[in-house]
């Protein structure tokens, strides 16, 4: 196999065209090169708004075909003729080496301010990191945009714009630059407000008359202030006596959360295999994964005799150990290494199931499971994770389009916000 060309002491050209984009600009502008016999170093093409800016880096003319000068005056006037601005720049070589350390900065805001970004990119350099390239991941249902860095190590990035993610009230997650992002072909998560809005105890508590006496328990023991098993039989015994047709309106009730069904979706068309994990309910759960194709899920399951909830649970208890114990089991039976996994989840019996994973993903979380996790999203559409793993939002709306399926939600209407769908 032959070696790739260098460049390093080789005089190029950079040429960079900018004004109103058309079609034909790019084959316009090579065409235009082509009589000159250089050689094309680099491109890079960005339209912003119908307007377009095509840098190619090429290398300068054979002397024995024509001059620099010669070049530049026909890339000049074939711009002028497009209606477009050039500007060449001679210099020697190809771009810099990239520096050792690389990430990708993920930033979710509602909306993004240029104080934020201002920050975001001054404490990038504070840390020695170079911003190597910025590109938009997505538009709606909030903005979306990557920043690909080199230079500094992942964990002293993430410190860094942890405190600026606090102090403007924007989303920052970082991860590692390399294959695995591409190969996390496993996502597990919790289902009680991350993949449904609900607390699925909280449903059934409701039509038992004790729904604040079990919210008040179910929220310490999120917060991590109980334990959860004891708390979880301290609920379930509340719900003794209530028929067994209270399953179907329970499961009637459950709201999706918004962008639940386009993250599925979407994983599954990319060969990802999707589970969940629940301190919640098999009654509740074996109905969502036939719904939405999972393929794993596991919960816990309420006792019923002659009808009746019986106040118990039977089987093993999916607690916070249970959890990143099932998260091992499921990357097991899929065939996918434990640190190509992702997990996503928001209280404090998720942390262990977070932190086992190549990626934990805190969904609006508790201000414990913020602090623990790898990263943490704060606005509610659960298909913004997408994001994390670099998949665009213009990606998943053509493989809409192609699938003839109905979004979620559509453009964002006059608030800046689109409309949720639920179920």
């Amino acid at each position: 196999m032959a070696l790739p060309p260098s460049y390093a002491d080789t005089p190029t050209l950079l040429v960079k065209i900018f004004g109103k984009d058309r079609p034909g600009i790019t084959a316009g502008l090579f065409d235009t090169l082509a009589a000159y016999g250089v050689e094309v170093v680099d491109i890079e093409q960005l339209v912003t708004r119908g307007r377009i800016t095509l840098c190619a880096l090429v290398t300068a003319p054979d002397a024995g075909l024509a001059t620099e000068g010669e070049l530049r005056a026909t890339v000049h006037n074939w711009a002028e003729s497009m209606r477009l601005e050039a500007e060449i720049i001679s210099g020697v070589g190809d771009n810099h080496p990239r520096g050792m350390g690389r990430s990708h900065v993920t930033v979710l805001g509602q909306p993004l301010t240029a104080d934020s970004t201002a920050a975001i990119a001054a404490s990038i350099t504070a840390t020695g990191g170079n911003i190597d390239r910025i590109f938009r991941l997505a538009k709606y249902p909030v903005l979306a945009v990557e920043f690909d860095v080199s230079g500094t190590e992942t964990a002293e990035l993430r410190t860094a714009l942890a405190m600026e993610a606090a102090r403007y009230g924007v989303d920052i997650a970082v991860v590692a630059s390399g294959l695995q992002r591409r190969a996390q072909r496993l996502v597990v998560m919790d289902v009680d407000s991350t993949l449904i809005q609900d607390e699925v105890i909280e449903l059934f508590a409701a039509y038992a008359g004790c729904e604040e006496e079990v919210a008040a328990v179910t929220t310490r023991a999120m917060r991590g202030e109980l334990d959860f098993a004891e708390s979880l039989h301290a609920r379930v015994a509340l719900l003794a006596g209530l028929d067994v047709s209270v399953v179907e309106k329970v499961r009637a009730d459950v709201r999706l959360t918004p962008g639940a069904r386009t993250l599925v979706r979407t994983l599954k068309r990319l060969g990802y295999q999707v589970g969940v994990v629940s301190g919640g309910f098999t009654q509740v759960t074996d109905a969502l994964q036939e719904e939405l194709g999972l393929d794993f899920a596991s919960a816990n399951t309420l006792e019923v005799v002659d009808g009746k909830l019986t106040g118990r649970v039977t089987g093993e208890i999916v607690d916070r150990e249970g959890k990143a114990r099932l998260l091992r089991r499921f990357a097991t039976e899929a065939g996918v290494p434990l640190g190509q996994t992702v997990a996503i989840g928001d209280g404090a019996n998720d942390l262990d199931m977070l932190n086992a994973a190549g990626l934990g993903v805190a969904f609006n979380a508790k201000p414990v499971v913020r602090k623990a996790a790898h990263t943490a999203v704060n606005v509610p559409f659960l298909d913004t994770v997408l994001y994390l793993l670099g998949i665009t939002r213009d990606e998943v709306e053509a493989a809409d389009d192609a699938d003839g399926v109905l979004a979620e939600y559509g453009e964002a209407p006059a608030t800046g916000h689109p409309e949720p769908s639920t179920r």
